[in-house]
């Protein structure tokens, strides 16, 4: 088949979405199908697929629509995102005609199910996300390293273990490592503010994958600060 796999976010991004519509192509490919990346929904890409799938329900809206008038009888997959399903599904402003018009829904984590009116969690299924599997690294030794993997935006509250470190006493060895990209300048200086003067947090800013992953794995906790999601 020959699929249009459209995101909010550009495949090359850092952002959840572009990450996962990269991961997806890819699984895509691997299958034995073609699959091409979009950010929305062009002109020329509005004829000449067998199927969509579309990441974010609020934000490729426009480009379900358009595919499903070019294409009535193509299968519409469409992945809701945290971002479309926390808080709800009404207050983030996911359509439902938009819902409808999707042969198959996508949802990240059983309890987003919750979300679906029975009609509508009939077309729906869970799909965990998958992560190779990563080797334990050993841990600094020079303190107790706590990881935070947060891009710099209001929702992730990105901030918050920097707050609470604080409170340490002198005697602590915990120290913080922050990686994640600038999406809020205010945040972006409070961050670089926070990391110049305190000794126990350091933002590092936007780091490659691989780097990430190594912290993750060396790290002795992660901390997930999220409004929505933690």
């Amino acid at each position: 088949m020959r699929i249009l796999l459209v995101s909010p976010a550009a495949a090359d991004s850092d952002t959840g979405n572009g990450v996962t519509a990269r991961r997806w192509a890819a699984l895509l490919r691997e299958l034995g199908h073609q699959a091409e990346s979009s950010v929305g929904l062009r002109d020329e890409y509005r004829g000449g697929y067998d199927a969509l799938v579309a990441l974010h329900a609020r934000k490729s809206a426009g480009a379900v629509r358009a595919f499903r008038t070019a294409h009535p009888r193509a299968p519409v997959v469409l992945a809701l995102t945290g971002t479309d399903l926390y808080p709800d599904l009404r207050s983030t402003g996911v359509n439902p005609a938009v819902l409808a018009m999707a042969s198959r829904l996508v949802v990240l984590q059983p309890r987003a199910l919750d979300q679906l009116d029975p009609k509508t969690r009939q077309r729906a299924r869970v799909i965990v996300q998958s992560v190779p599997p990563i080797r334990r690294q050993a841990p600094r030794d020079d303190c107790f390293e706590v990881a935070v993997l947060a891009h710099l935006r209001p929702v992730k509250d990105p901030l918050r273990v920097a707050e609470a470190v604080r409170e340490l006493p002198a005697s602590s060895r915990i120290r913080v490592t922050h990686l994640g990209g600038a999406l809020d300048d205010e945040l972006a200086a409070a961050a670089a503010a926070e990391s110049a003067a305190s000794p126990r947090y350091d933002w590092l800013g936007p780091r490659p994958r691989g780097e990430a992953l190594d912290l993750l794995a060396r790290s002795r906790l992660l901390v997930l600060t999220s409004r929505h999601e933690g």
